[in-house]
């Protein structure tokens, strides 16, 4: 069975790539595993000096693997999801994420607990849960803090779709860029100048506000989570987006 994420180390640099493109890079039981190995096994090199976390195919991640969420119920996939992005904060090694593709839902979360996003022309972005009868409870934990106000607030409320530019003018990408590799190159240079001992005892200072979110607010929103997940609406609209139809409740004409 071929894996659905690699893993290669060159330079000082782990690169972590997702690639289930005929999944969408959705975020599986299999996938996940995979993906919180790896990054286990980043965290224990001491010759790796930061993670890059990239994708094949045109999306990035999709979010939650919907139909394997549908067969065996949410909580489990939900506090996966948390253990996944309590883990990227946690890292003892910068995590960066090399965007150029579509991310969605779980994705965005994802990409919030990183460190440092890159991201090319091809990126889109959306807080899809709320077209889904969800909500984006567990990657709001990740996310928020990342966000103005008002720029929260319209995402989360209308599940549309945005560019890189407007990803980087409300600070969820940290770089819209042209020729994200190059982008890349620029970024691991500086970052294999850096003293690993300096970036161990830097990086807390940038997630310690994220973390006390989770301590906080973590377990309520896996409870949240899963309560929806049961919920008629949320099978209907899991369905419609599986059967590729609109849900009952789209007015819009």
């Amino acid at each position: 069975m071929s894996e659905l994420v690699h893993y290669d180390t060159t330079r000082a640099i782990a690169t972590i790539t997702l690639d289930s493109p005929d999944n969408r890079n959705a975020l599986s039981s299999r996938l996940l595993a995979e993906l919180t190995g790896h990054l286990d096994t980043a965290a224990k090199d001491d010759d790796v000096r930061a993670v890059v976390l990239s994708h094949t195919g045109g999306t990035f991640c999709a979010g939650a693997d919907l139909a394997e969420a549908r067969a065996e119920g949410m909580e489990q996939g939900t506090r996966r999801l948390l253990a996944l992005l309590r883990q990227v904060l946690e890292h003892p090694k910068p995590v960066v994420a090399r965007v150029d593709g579509h991310v969605r839902a779980g994705g965005v979360g994802l990409i919030g607990a990183c460190d440092i996003v890159l991201a090319g022309p091809k990126s889109t972005f959306a807080f899809s849960e709320v077209l889904r009868g969800l909500a984006p409870a567990i990657i709001s934990l990740s996310t928020r803090t990342r966000l103005p106000e008002r720029a929260a607030s319209r995402y989360y409320l209308t599940g549309e779709s945005f560019d890189v530019a407007t990803a980087a003018s409300i600070g969820l990408v940290t770089e819209a860029a042209e020729n994200v590799d190059e982008a890349l190159d620029t970024l691991l240079t500086a970052l294999r100048k850096a003293s690993p001992q300096g970036l161990r005892e830097t990086k807390p200072l940038t997630t310690r506000h994220l973390l006390e979110a989770f301590d906080t607010d973590g377990e309520a929103l896996v409870t949240r989570s899963a309560k929806l997940f049961a919920s008629e609406e949320a099978r209907e609209g899991m369905s419609a987006f599986l059967e590729r139809r609109r849900p009952r409740w789209d007015v819009d004409t």
